[in-house]
């Protein structure tokens, strides 16, 4: 028993330490991005996508901040815009599947799926989830505004938003470390049952998307990369695992800042979860159907 603990930890600070050397850097380069207010000059890349979206010319920079940086960033922005119950819900779709492109494109090609795969599934998954929300009437959302606030942080100079960042990289990298762990020695525990090794392979596909659907891809990926290097997902696994979860994760402490705002959390659930279902099928079966070495690396 102590031995299988050992192995499992030592597994998990493998698996953690993988992420971590993609997080901590681009991490580091948001905080930059955003001290400077560099995202202004390119926000008029995303004025199109605000009159699709039924959002107002202005949220052009939060949609940038969001599938640029992070989620944070985006509501920061877009809180002082007054947007309706409404135009956060859309909102909090398109941004829920295409956000953090840098990080987590970088964290998917760790695991094998490539990035160019990763920005267009995203970035069309996200027109198609939202799709059903901009059709329905603005009414069923309600009209109440809610006047929260979300502010990006202000420094003096350049080096205390340096320490800063580098302190909130730090606990960050701690978290990920801690929870990839916890689930990774569970998942071992579980799975030397007899019941569970009679359903192995599911239960390694269940916990994988479990943890990115809950937690995020940053942890879903950091146990899908422990299991796949063990050998327990193939190809086509990491692949329908992937595209699931780069459509629908991370359910609970991001969409929660959307609902703080007036988001419709299960219109929110609702469509992510049903397009994530539909794409991932669809995919699946093209990929069995044609060779895709480009998408997942052998």
């Amino acid at each position: 028993m102590k031995q299988h603990l050992q192995d499992s930890l030592k597994s998990a600070m493998a698996s953690g330490w993988l992420i971590l050397k993609f997080v901590m850097p681009l991490y580091l380069l948001a905080d930059v991005l955003l001290y400077f207010d560099l995202l202004r000059h390119v926000s008029f890349l995303f004025t199109p996508f605000t009159s699709l979206l039924d959002l107002p010319p202005e949220a052009a920079v939060a949609l940038a901040s969001g599938v640029l940086l992070n989620i944070y960033a985006a509501i920061a922005f877009a809180a002082p815009l007054q947007l309706s119950p409404y135009q956060w819900t859309v909102l909090a779709v398109f941004l829920g599947v295409c956000h953090s492109m840098i990080v987590e494109s970088a964290i998917m090609a760790r695991l094998g799926i490539s990035y160019g795969y990763s920005v267009i599934l995203r970035g069309l998954g996200a027109c198609l989830t939202v799709t059903p929300v901009l059709l329905m009437p603005a009414s069923f959302f309600g009209k109440t505004v809610r006047n929260n606030t979300v502010a990006i942080a202000h420094y003096h100079d350049f080096w205390q938003m340096l320490l800063h960042s580098l302190g909130k990289a730090l606990v960050l990298s701690v978290e990920i470390i801690l929870l990839i762990s916890l689930i990774i020695v569970l998942m071992d525990l579980l799975k030397s049952s007899r019941l569970v090794q009679a359903h192995l392979k599911k239960v390694n596909t269940a916990f994988s998307i479990i943890a990115g659907q809950l937690l995020g891809i940053t942890y879903g990926a950091g146990i899908l990369i422990r299991e796949a290097t063990l050998g327990h997902l193939n190809r086509e696994d990491i692949f329908f695992i992937g595209t699931f979860l780069m459509i629908c994760h991370s359910l609970i402490e991001d969409v929660l800042l959307f609902v703080l705002f007036g988001a419709n959390y299960w219109v929110i659930i609702g469509v992510r979860l049903t397009a994530a279902l539909l794409l991932s099928f669809s995919l699946q079966r093209l990929f069995r159907v044609l060779s895709l070495d480009w998408v997942v690396r052998p």
